[in-house]
């Protein structure tokens, strides 16, 4: 079996990109390869306020008074992939500790990876708040949960601190952007889709 560490963030536009690129190399260039994908916690933005903050202007802090300047390379590389992304539909970025919470619950359940993939689409696709718990404890429920057990484990903060020693853990390997893919060994920030059946290769030798 393979395994293959993913080290990414639910609000990450590059994430969702590489996830989907991950799905379909594995699917086309490795049909049947025997895999098992773990999804370890990465957090963009800790510092966010609940309610979330307007993208728009964190560009405009960077000196990019127009996002969709921005959005525009993740975009053509997400169709380049026949993903439709639109990166102007979530007007909000979020913290995401207690998303990296359920997930982290999700592997003993073996639903992390759907649940993964489930957060990025209500992010994206749905222009959802996911660091609300009510909303996430109604994604969990689709994903191996019920409602009221994703609500007890969101409303426990130790299980909120085990998360962000997690996240600093991952920074501690070295970590420091995202979408990064570990492969027995191989490591690879994010990269094309030939880049990423070139580390699965590499990994099997």
């Amino acid at each position: 079996m393979l395994k293959i560490d993913v080290y990414s963030d639910s609000i990450c536009p590059w994430c969702i990109i590489g996830t989907h690129r991950l799905d379909k190399v594995l699917r086309e260039r490795f049909p049947g390869l025997d895999v098992d994908i773990e999804h370890l916690p990465f957090v963009l933005h800790p510092g966010a306020p609940p309610e979330g903050f307007r993208i728009d202007e964190y560009f405009r802090r960077k000196g990019i008074a127009d996002p969709t300047i921005a959005f525009a390379r993740p975009e053509a590389e997400a169709s380049a992939s026949r993903l439709a992304l639109d990166l102007g539909k979530q007007p909000l970025g979020y913290r995401t500790v207690h998303a990296h919470t359920l997930l982290r619950y999700a592997r003993a359940r073996g639903t992390q990876h759907d649940l993964s993939m489930a957060l990025m689409d209500a992010n994206f696709h749905a222009a959802r708040n996911i660091s609300d718990k009510d909303v996430l404890a109604e994604i969990a429920a689709r994903h191996g949960f019920t409602a009221g057990e994703a609500q007890a484990i969101l409303a426990d903060p130790a299980e909120q601190a085990e998360t962000e020693r997690q996240t600093a853990a991952s920074r501690a390997r070295g970590v420091r952007s995202v979408p990064t893919f570990d492969i027995e060994g191989v490591v690879i920030g994010g990269g094309s889709e030939d880049e990423i059946a070139a580390a699965i290769a590499q990994a099997r030798r």
